[in-house]
């Protein structure tokens, strides 16, 4: 990657992370299967998908990899993908449907964890 293509790259990724995140949050809504459960142990699933989104969103606008309040929230939007899309997804009963997702948002997270890394 190319410093000066970082902020598009970033912002790239943080896009990939908004549009599997809202389209889990649909799925959720609509039942559809596979769908995320409504809860977890720790929270109701749709509004943490709210909040992830949220995060996301502010990052893009903040200016993802450009300036440092950008940098840290994408740095948290990128850890709460990972409570959806993390390394635990690929021992999920449903991985057989959901790979494609988990996939590529991890590949996102790892985009954003280098563009960071290079940007600091």
């Amino acid at each position: 990657m190319e410093y000066k293509n970082l902020p598009l790259i970033s912002h790239a990724a943080l896009g990939v992370l908004v549009i599997l995140q809202t389209t889990m949050l649909g799925a959720l809504f609509t039942q559809t299967v596979p769908h995320p459960p409504l809860t977890i142990p720790l929270f109701a699933l749709g509004p943490f998908l709210g909040a992830s989104i949220s995060i996301a969103a502010a990052a893009w606008i903040l200016g993802a990899c450009s300036t440092g309040a950008g940098r840290a929230m994408t740095v948290v939007a990128a850890l709460l993908a990972l409570i959806s899309f993390g390394p635990q997804k690929w021992i999920d009963p449903a991985i057989g449907q959901i790979w494609p997702a988990v996939l590529l948002a991890e590949l996102a997270i790892v985009v954003i964890a280098v563009s960071v890394y290079k940007r600091w």
